[in-house]
């Protein structure tokens, strides 16, 4: 990972941007969260929910791992981080 050399100045415009995105990002992945936990509730008290509750389990991984990598994204690039 490439780190900057010099130090970066960022404005409170995009310190509040980023803050901002956090906030979203935060917020979407205690969504999914809350969707597995939900699953799983039913899934205690209906067994029978097994399919629908499996395919809603399963949509959140991929889900909560793009909320991440969209974020870092931003980050990054705010930053000037690059990848190597």
């Amino acid at each position: 990972m490439g780190i900057p050399k010099n130090p970066v100045t960022l404005s409170s415009q995009q310190i509040e941007e980023l803050n901002q995105k956090l906030a979203k990002m935060r917020h979407d992945i205690n969504n999914h969260l809350s969707l597995i936990v939900f699953a799983v509730e039913v899934l205690r008290s209906k067994p029978e929910m097994i399919e629908r509750m499996t395919a809603t389990l399963s949509d959140q991984t991929p889900k909560i791992t793009s909320d991440l990598a969209k974020f870092s994204a931003e980050f990054e690039q705010t930053l000037e981080i690059t990848r190597d």
